[in-house]
């Protein structure tokens, strides 16, 4: 995946570093720097790209970190903007990567500065992201850190604010662990607490996103948390806990469910199905519709969604789960559903030639509703 993002960090970018480092730091050799970065450059992919400028940047810098911190930190452009809702705008800054070795060299080099790493990483998460280098502090020097991020709470930007829900995520995408707050959340619950009803979209996804983590260790605290914040919950804070709640909906876990008022069965009758073509070939599509009859006295409320078993290269299969829709059918009322797969390969996912079951999920409840069979 990396390899295909590597545009991110053209080589341009090298030559603009340089160019910025030596306004505000006279004696760093531009010739040598790129001298030094460019052989081999246009073959890495992102992250290698990413990783030889911090090398470069830390033999080109002086040898004192405070020192090199201090220029990197002046020479960095103005902070991404955020609109009315607190979201990052489009716009004709530079690509956001362009900060990557930034935070690769903080996270490498830093840990024996701790106010001076921090500091940086409040300027760098506003033009990119901290996430990824605050994350060797956080282990290193957990309970300053996380002090530090307390105070951030209240900071007036939402990329900062951001950072102190993202950073503290346990399962991260794309970066380690956080094995501690893994097994055991607790220290950065308050943190979650007080941003929940932040003023950014921005920070309150990133909050339900968090959560989201938490619940795949601790299902029940994620309920717990869950039933809790929709007592008397605005709008935005019913969206936070529904999309928080996503995986374990998905999982078909019986607690989240309930949260949401769809922990009951459901009395439907499932008709119409059509799984259309019935030998879909990879790089296609496939058609799934359904209908649902209720057939009782009482309005039924139902969370639908979809469940494929892809096939997988070695025989077995792996359950993805496709949210469908969320309904309440009259008495004698009907209701149809559908979705349509792409089968395309992506990067994400690689499609296998193979017989793919295909299940509706009703309040978490499965129902078979046939299968496909992926051709070349």
């Amino acid at each position: 995946m990396a390899e295909s993002l590597k545009h991110l960090l053209p080589a341009e970018s090298v030559a603009h570093l340089a160019d910025a480092l030596h306004r505000v730091w006279p004696h760093f050799d531009v010739r040598a720097f790129q001298a030094a970065v460019r052989p081999g450059y246009d073959e890495l992919g992102l992250m290698a790209r990413g990783q030889r400028i911090a090398d470069q940047l830390h033999a080109h810098l002086p040898k004192a970190y405070p020192e090199a911190l201090a220029a990197l930190v002046a020479a960095m452009g103005p902070p991404v903007p955020l609109d009315a809702a607190g979201e990052p705008m489009a716009g004709e800054h530079r690509s956001a990567f362009y900060y990557l070795p930034h935070s690769l060299f903080i996270a490498a080099h830093g840990l024996g500065h701790l106010n001076e790493s921090l500091a940086a990483q409040h300027a760098l998460t506003q033009r990119f992201t901290a996430e990824y280098s605050i994350r060797p502090y956080l282990q290193r020097h957990t309970a300053a850190t996380l002090k530090r991020l307390a105070a951030w709470v209240e900071d007036d930007s939402a990329h900062v604010r951001r950072l102190v829900s993202e950073g503290t995520r346990p399962r991260l995408p794309w970066a380690a662990r956080l094995p501690d707050f893994v097994a055991d959340p607790s220290p950065v619950l308050p943190l979650l607490e007080r941003l929940k009803d932040d003023p950014s979209s921005y920070v309150r996804r990133s909050v339900a996103n968090h959560l989201n983590d938490i619940g795949k260790d601790h299902p029940a605290l994620l309920v717990e948390v869950a039933q809790r914040w929709l007592n008397g919950a605005p709008p935005a804070r019913e969206r936070l806990v529904r999309h928080a709640l996503r995986s374990a909906v998905k999982r078909g876990e019986a607690g989240a469910l309930a949260v949401l008022g769809a922990g009951h069965a459901v009395a439907l009758d499932v008709s119409a199905v059509a799984i259309t073509p019935a030998s879909p070939r990879i790089g296609g599509s496939v058609r799934i519709v359904c209908e649902l009859h209720n057939r009782t006295r009482q309005p039924q409320q139902v969370l639908a969604d979809l469940r494929v078993f892809y096939a997988k290269a070695n025989g077995g299969t792996g359950a993805k789960v496709f949210k469908l829709k969320t309904l309440d059918i009259a008495a004698g009322a009907s209701a149809a559903l559908g979705k349509t797969l792409s089968l395309a390969q992506m990067t994400t996912r690689v499609h296998h030639p193979g017989v793919h079951r295909v299940e509706l999920l009703l309040n978490g409840r499965a129902t078979p509703l046939g299968e496909f069979t992926l051709t070349f």
